[in-house]
């Protein structure tokens, strides 16, 4: 399989994710879920990820990228299959759970697929074209599943991205059996955790962690801020399709960023706008301004991904370059589980402005962690 193919994979994969996590939160809040009981679904996604993602990377650095693939859009597939069949609050955690074994398997693989094929001259550009077939995702999911779901069902959703999880399996089977052969000493967990004594690493995951959960927080909250504005789920759907919109564009135009700005610099500079453009969002309900600060979240959350995904692979050694993602993937995950969960606590107590604001206070002070200091490089 070449670049293009493993570019529509991932594509293909989180238009499904951003397509039918909105839906999930709205299907929940249908169901007469509580706030809290909503921070803990949207953290069910990020469970298996949590516990299996480095051990998945192990198995992938042995039997190659085709056969993880397949599963995780297999899964994928079960996972839209139950809340399209059964109409309870307990299909949507299973719908998660299944979901995240796709999450497990689908991203380590394509990433180590995507670092394999790539020189370290030209990996940066095409891990930004990653990122940014991820962006495109998060721009077609939410706008597919706002206006099926408004004018038609949430369960139609679930039923469409079947379809696309199909897709998915078809194009994997022309990624070869093993890649590579390497073979290393098996490695244990302390051996994997080991790794984060490299400052580069540490950066480049932390970083990633940073982001990916701030797009996780505004992802499951901001439908429930926005219904509680008066927005139509169409409308909630195209504020999250604009900020995949500015994180694609970010993506696009990185590589010359990178040129010209150390990456140090852009981390800390893309964090900060995006904390502001959190903490701004609940102290408006004009939906032009609030799309306004959801585009400057995506230019600012878009930048810190690609930038860690290329870090991480180039600092991995490299019969281990599927557990290093895998170890990203897990400490990506930790975050994920516990941030919505935490802030589902503060949204009950306080209201969704809580879970905003906290959130920005989070980010501004995350980005500081960037401000000088050795620069990351590859």
């Amino acid at each position: 399989m070449n670049l293009k193919g493993v570019l529509l994979l991932i594509f293909l994969f989180h238009t499904v994710v951003n397509a039918t996590r909105p839906v999930i939160t709205l299907s929940a809040d249908e169901y007469g879920a509580s706030i809290w009981i909503i921070g803990i679904l949207t953290s069910t996604f990020a469970f298996l990820p949590l516990l299996f993602s480095i051990h998945a990377g192990k198995i992938i650095d042995k039997i190659g990228d085709r056969l993880p693939i397949i599963i995780g859009f297999v899964s994928l597939i079960a996972g839209m299959i139950v809340p399209a069949v059964y109409s309870t609050i307990w299909s949507l955690f299973a719908s998660q759970l299944l979901l995240g074994i796709g999450n497990i398997s689908i991203p380590i693989a394509l990433q180590n697929q995507l670092g394999h094929q790539t020189t370290k001259k030209n990996r940066d550009y095409y891990f930004s074209m990653f990122s940014l077939c991820v962006a495109f995702g998060a721009v077609v999911g939410p706008l597919m599943g706002g206006y099926l779901s408004e004018h038609i069902s949430f369960r139609i959703v679930y039923i469409s991205c079947v379809g696309i999880g199909l897709a998915g399996i078809v194009f994997s089977l022309r990624i070869p059996k093993v890649e590579r052969q390497i073979h290393s000493t098996p490695t244990k967990m302390m051996d994997s955790i080991k790794l984060l004594e490299s400052p580069l690493i540490r950066k480049a995951l932390f970083s990633s962690a940073l982001v990916l959960y701030s797009k996780d927080i505004f992802v499951a909250y901001f439908p429930l801020l926005g219904k509680q504005m008066n927005l139509s789920t169409s409308t909630i759907g195209w504020i999250i399709a604009l900020q995949g919109l500015a994180t694609m564009f970010v993506r696009f135009v990185l590589p010359k960023l990178l040129e010209i700005y150390k990456r140090e610099f852009i981390l800390f500079v893309s964090i900060f706008v995006a904390g502001v453009a959190f903490l701004l969002l609940p102290l408006t309900s004009s939906s032009i301004i609030i799309a306004f600060l959801a585009i400057m979240m995506g230019l600012g959350l878009g930048c810190g991904q690609p930038i860690s995904m290329t870090t991480t692979y180039n600092a991995s050694p490299p019969e281990r370059t599927g557990e290093v993602l895998g170890l990203r993937i897990t400490i990506n995950r930790l975050f994920q589980l516990i941030a919505p969960a935490f802030f589902g606590v503060i949204g009950g107590s306080v209201g969704m402005i809580g879970v905003f604001l906290f959130s920005g206070v989070l980010l501004v002070g995350g980005s500081l962690f960037f401000k000088g200091g050795k620069e990351v490089e590859d």
